[in-house]
């Protein structure tokens, strides 16, 4: 026989016809293969399925295991940079409601404690300071309350606790160079930059002056609205940092007369509850005053104030991006000759329509003439605008306004 011929022979495409009797076809065996099972038990068949239901359960339990593990490492995040340690993410377990900035921590979980609130403890290496904090470190967490900012933290961005929306209080060590807080506020050193006015520091308020809960926009009573919804910022304050009072629960500000600068979203969407289903905006009047020894936050009667006007404060020059945006309980907002630059969007959303009637900022009212706004650096859309016919319509400006 030839190769080729011996090739075709080993072929696997070639036929082959097993001469099994037709009612043998269920039972017979092909020499060299197991016997067919058929309405027969396989050997330890009831062993091999428990054995193989535990292998697929450990495997389980390995895998949810060490991926709560994971997550257990990642609650604290650390970068080395050229000045220090910066602590660059915080993840929360669920179950931190405060926070101590201050040294290099982790998260030590106790054995055999199945309590999620008590079944672990920060552990911090005091051989490693945090010097700083970089932006959005604690973005939209819903559960810390309170933090406490080290000694050694000298660098902490504008945005590190945004939207933090349970933060009641940040409390400054007192020997921190760069940074102190006034009543749960966070300020700069010397206090002339109000840095961050924690989301939820009404709650900090209502416990401090002994109101038993939130009010909601119905139920509000001057005192409330005077302990709990006013501000004032202190004289020494010359800027109002970026993303500072958005969604604090606000209905009055009280500015200082040598404020310069409000920065981008320093002012943003302030709002109260209106019941236990939503919110409304809640910020109705911004006023200036003119004295220079005011150091307490806590508003109690406008004569401590010295002299007080409406709206934005003579010597203000910049005001940022979104600064005041979405604010529909405002109605009145004047511009003094001083400012220079507005950003985009300054007052969106500070207008709106009800019953076909115009609401909230109906106009701008400006201390310049129009030829000198025109000199102005202002970015686009800087009034509020809303809705004409197929259109977004901006409120009307009054030029060479006079205060009211």
């Amino acid at each position: 026989m030839s190769k080729k011929e011996k090739k075709k022979v080993n072929d696997w495409g070639t036929d082959v016809h097993l001469d099994i009797p037709e009612d043998e076809i269920w039972t017979y065996q092909v020499p060299g293969l197991a016997a067919p099972h058929i309405n027969k038990p396989y050997k330890y068949y009831t062993l091999k399925k428990i054995v193989f239901v535990l292998v697929i359960i450990v495997a389980v339990s390995l895998s949810i295991y060490f991926s709560v593990l994971a997550l257990q490492n990642d609650t604290f995040e650390y970068t080395d940079t050229a000045n220090g340690i910066e602590f660059s993410k915080f993840s929360n377990t669920g179950y931190l409601y405060e926070l101590d900035i201050d040294y290099v921590s982790d998260i030590e979980y106790i054995p055999g404690n199945n309590d999620p609130n008590t079944n672990f403890k920060v552990v911090k290496d005091t051989t490693k300071p945090i010097t700083s904090v970089r932006e959005f470190t604690l973005n939209c967490d819903d559960k810390i309350t309170t933090i406490r900012i080290g000694a050694n933290v000298t660098d902490i961005d504008a945005k590190a606790f945004y939207s933090c929306w349970a933060l009641q209080n940040i409390e400054v060590d007192e020997n921190n160079p760069n940074y102190c807080d006034v009543d749960g506020v966070l300020y700069n050193k010397d206090k002339t930059e109000v840095l961050c006015y924690p989301c939820d520091h009404d709650e900090y308020l209502r416990q401090k002056y002994g109101y038993e809960k939130e009010l909601y926009k119905d139920e509000v009573t001057p005192e409330y609205e005077r302990d709990i919804q006013t501000y004032v910022v202190p004289s020494t304050v010359e800027k109002i940092a970026e993303m500072c009072f958005n969604y604090a629960n606000l209905r009055v500000i009280y500015l200082p007369e040598g404020l310069k600068t409000v920065e981008t979203l320093a002012v943003f969407k302030l709002h109260e509850k209106v019941d236990q289903w939503g919110t409304t905006p809640s910020l109705t009047n911004i006023y200036t005053y003119k004295s220079d020894k005011v150091t307490s936050t806590h508003f109690t009667s406008e004569k401590k104030l010295g002299e007080v006007y409406n709206s934005l404060p003579e010597g203000l020059e910049f005001i940022g991006s979104d600064a005041f945006s979405y604010n529909q309980a405002l109605s009145y907002v004047y511009i003094p000759e001083s400012v220079s630059y507005i950003g985009h969007h300054a007052f969106w959303d500070t207008v709106y329509k009800e019953d076909g009637e115009l609401k909230g900022v109906t106009e701008m009212y400006v201390a310049v003439s129009e030829e000198e706004f025109e000199s102005l650096e202002v970015g686009d859309d800087w009034k509020p605008k809303y809705d004409y016919m197929l259109f977004k319509k901006a409120v009307e400006t009054v030029f060479e306004a006079k205060r009211k």
